[in-house]
C-alpha cells in the first residue's frame, strides 16, 4: 500500500478566515475517500491546492513519483461540431476503439457517441468527460460534487465505474447516498483540521454523534461537580476548622476540564403550509401530448395523482420531466389531450420561470409580506426567512440586487408562508445547503397537502417522495411505489447492460465456454444439510460476537477504543454477511435436491 499523496502541516487562509490550521491526512494507492465538511470550510480550497493551482501558507504536499491525478472537469472542453468519439480520441491519443470500449462503460453508443456533442444534455456530456478521464488511467481522482445536475441513470453509472475502479478516489460530496455507495473511508474537514476515519459516511456521522453525546454527559457531570465544589469552598473558606479542606478542594476544581465541542451552526427550521388534508384525485392527465410545436417530448399520458400524495417526478436529463411539470401548471400549452386539478385546488409553483419574474422594486420582507397567508404573524414570516438565509439587514434588501440564488429562496419562502394545498416544485433542493434540504424534507413530509416535484438528491426523494412518475422515451409511467423499489429496478437494468456488455467484449464465445466448462459433480443432500448446520452456528455465533462489540463500543469513553471496536464490528458485519448468503446458497442447492 504505497501513499500517493502526503498533506503535512498545511495551513492557509484568506484574511482572517482559516481554512486549514495544520491539517495532515494520507492518500493510500487503494483506498476511495469521501471528503466531507460544512460549507464554506475549505474542502475545494484543498483540491485546488493538490492539484496545484493554488499553494499553501505553510505546510507540504508531498507527492509519490508515480502518481498520475484525474480530476472531473466543470468547464466544456469540447470543439465546435465535435462528435464524442472525436473528443475522447483528441483528448487522450487513444485508438477508437479503446475509446470505444471505454464509452460503453456509460452507454455511450451509437449517435450519442458518433452525434455532435452540441446536441447532448448536460448529464450525457458529463459521461463523455468521465471516459475521457478513464481513459487518460490516472491512479487518484479527484471530484468535486460529481453527481451535481445528474440524473438519477447517470449517477448509477457513475457510481458502478467508481465500486470497479481499482485506483484511488477523493470525492467531495454532499451526497450521502452517492458516497455512502462509493466510498470506504471518510475524510472530514472541521476548523481546519483532517481527520481520516475508517469506515463509510453513516458510520462516520454515527460516531460523531455519539462522541458528542458522550462529551455532552461528560461536560454536564463536570458541571455539577463545579457547582458541588464552589458551594463546598464558600461556605467552609473562612473556618479556620475547614480552611484546609476547601483549600484540597480548590484544587480539584482548577483540575477539572470540560471537553471542546464544536460550536453547531444554526438550525434552519421549515414550516410548510397549513392545509386541510383532502380525498380524492388531485390532478388528472387524459390522453395528454406534451412537447413544443417542433417537437414532441410524449403522448398518450394518462395518470392520476391522488391528494395528500408526494409525486416525484423522474427520468434523464432531456427526456422531459420540466416539460411535463410546466404543462401541468399552464405556462406551456399541451399539444393534445386536457389537464384537470381537482375541485378546491391552490397551486403554488416553485420553477425559475417564477423567481425570475419577482417584483423589482420590492424589499425582500415586502414579497413575503403579500404572500404570506392572511394572519401570518410578523414573527413567522422572520423565521421562515431566515431560515432560508435571510437574516438581519438582508430582510430589508431590494429584490432587484438579489442573486438568482437569493431570488430562488425568497420565492421559496413566499411559497411556504402561502396556503396552496398543492405544491410543485422543480428542483427544490437548488440553491440550498445539506441542512436546509434537509429541513425541507421534514417540511414536505409533515405537509398535508399534495407534493409534486422533480429532483436530482436521491437521499430527498427517498425521504420525501410516496409514487414515482417516471418520464421516459416519450411515455410518462405512475409506478406508485416508494423510490427504493424504484431504484431497485434502474439498478437491475443497469447491470444487466453490463453483463451484456461484458458479453460482447469477451474474446471467447459464451457457447463454447460453457461447452468446455467440466459439469460439477452434484453434491447429496446429507452434504448439503450438514454443511447448512455448520453455516447456521456460524451465523449465530458471528452475530453474537457483533452484539457485544456493539455494546462495548458504546460504553467505552476512549476515542481510539471505540475506533478499534468500530473495526471489528465492520469486520464482524462483512463475515456475518457472507455466512448469511452462503446460507441462501445452500438452501437454493438443497431445493433443486
Amino acid at each position: 500500500m504505497a501513499a500517493l499523496l502526503q498533506i503535512k502541516g498545511a495551513y492557509k487562509s484568506y484574511g482572517e478566515q482559516v481554512l486549514l490550521d495544520g491539517a495532515e491526512a494520507t492518500l493510500v494507492d487503494d483506498v476511495k475517500v469521501g471528503f466531507v465538511g460544512r460549507n464554506g470550510a475549505g474542502k475545494s480550497t484543498l483540491l485546488r491546492v493538490l492539484l496545484g493551482e493554488e499553494e499553501l501558507d505553510r505546510g507540504e504536499i508531498a507527492r509519490h513519483p508515480k502518481l498520475r491525478l484525474g480530476y472531473l472537469r466543470q468547464h466544456d472542453p469540447f470543439l465546435p461540431g465535435e462528435t464524442a468519439l472525436e473528443f475522447l480520441m483528441r483528448d487522450s491519443g487513444q485508438p477508437d476503439w479503446k475509446c470505444g470500449e471505454v464509452a460503453g462503460q456509460f452507454e455511450l453508443k451509437g449517435a450519442y457517441l458518433d452525434g455532435p456533442l452540441a446536441k447532448l444534455s448536460g448529464g450525457w456530456q458529463t459521461r463523455v468527460k468521465l471516459a475521457a478521464l478513464l481513459l487518460h488511467e490516472p491512479n487518484l481522482l479527484l471530484l468535486d460534487e460529481p453527481t451535481n445536475f445528474l440524473d438519477l441513470r447517470t449517477q448509477i453509472l457513475l457510481e458502478h465505474f467508481l465500486r470497479n475502479y481499482k485506483e484511488a478516489c477523493l470525492i467531495v460530496s454532499h451526497d450521502r447516498a452517492f458516497l455512502g455507495a462509493t466510498c470506504t473511508h471518510t475524510l472530514d474537514l472541521t476548523r481546519g483540521k483532517l481527520t481520516m476515519y475508517p469506515g463509510k459516511i453513516d458510520a462516520f456521522l454515527e460516531y460523531q454523534r455519539e462522541r458528542r453525546e458522550h462529551d455532552e454527559r461528560s461536560n454536564a457531570a463536570v458541571l455539577a461537580k463545579r457547582r458541588h465544589l464552589e458551594e463546598f469552598i464558600a461556605k467552609n473558606r473562612a473556618r479556620a476548622s475547614t480552611a484546609t479542606r476547601a483549600k484540597s478542594k480548590s484544587k480539584q476544581l482548577d483540575r477539572l476540564e470540560l471537553n471542546e465541542i464544536a460550536s453547531d451552526e444554526p438550525t434552519a427550521r421549515i414550516r410548510a403550509p397549513l392545509v386541510e388534508p383532502r380525498q380524492g384525485p388531485a390532478l388528472r392527465c387524459i390522453n395528454l401530448a406534451i412537447g413544443y410545436p417542433e417537437r414532441q417530448v410524449a403522448a398518450g399520458i394518462d395518470l392520476e395523482i391522488d391528494h395528500g400524495s408526494r409525486a416525484a417526478i423522474v427520468g434523464d436529463n432531456g427526456q422531459g420531466k420540466t416539460t411535463f411539470l410546466r404543462t401541468v401548471v399552464d405556462s406551456l400549452k399541451p399539444l393534445a389531450g386536457e389537464v384537470r386539478w381537482g375541485y378546491g385546488c391552490q397551486v403554488g409553483i416553485y420553477a425559475q420561470h417564477v423567481y425570475t419574474s419577482l417584483p423589482q422594486n420590492w424589499t425582500v420582507m415586502q414579497y413575503l409580506e403579500d404572500t404570506a397567508a392572511r394572519g401570518t404573524k410578523t414573527q413567522e414570516i422572520l423565521d421562515q426567512a431566515g431560515a432560508l438565509l435571510f437574516r438581519g439587514d438582508h430582510i430589508e434588501k431590494p429584490i432587484s440586487v438579489l442573486s438568482g440564488g437569493e431570488r430562488a429562496r425568497l420565492c421559496m419562502a413566499g411559497l411556504l408562508l402561502s396556503q396552496h394545498n398543492i405544491l410543485v416544485l422543480d428542483e427544490p433542493g437548488n440553491h440550498l445547503d445539506v441542512d436546509t434540504v434537509e429541513a425541507l424534507a421534514e417540511a414536505l413530509i409533515a405537509y398535508k397537502g399534495t407534493v409534486i416535484f422533480t429532483s436530482h438528491d436521491r437521499h430527498f426523494l427517498k425521504r420525501v417522495a410516496t409514487s414515482i412518475i417516471e418520464v421516459r422515451d416519450a411515455h410518462v409511467t405512475n409506478y406508485r411505489g416508494q423510490y427504493d423499489a424504484y431504484l431497485y429496478a434502474v439498478n437491475r437494468e443497469i447491470e444487466e447492460g453490463e453483463r451484456e456488455q461484458a458479453a460482447r467484449m469477451s474474446k471467447a464465445p459464451r457457447a463454447a465456454t460453457t461447452a468446455a466448462a467440466p459439469r460439477a459433480s452434484r453434491r447429496t443432500e446429507r452434504d448439503i444439510r450438514k454443511e447448512l448446520s455448520t453455516v447456521e452456528k456460524t451465523v449465530a455465533r458471528l452475530d453474537q460476537e457483533k452484539k457485544q462489540v456493539l455494546a462495548r463500543m458504546l460504553q467505552t469513553t476512549d476515542a481510539a477504543e471505540a475506533l478499534r471496536l468500530h473495526n471489528e464490528s465492520e469486520s464482524l458485519g462483512q463475515q456475518l454477511a457472507a455466512a448469511e448468503d452462503r446460507w441462501c446458497q445452500l438452501q437454493e442447492e438443497l431445493g433443486e435436491v
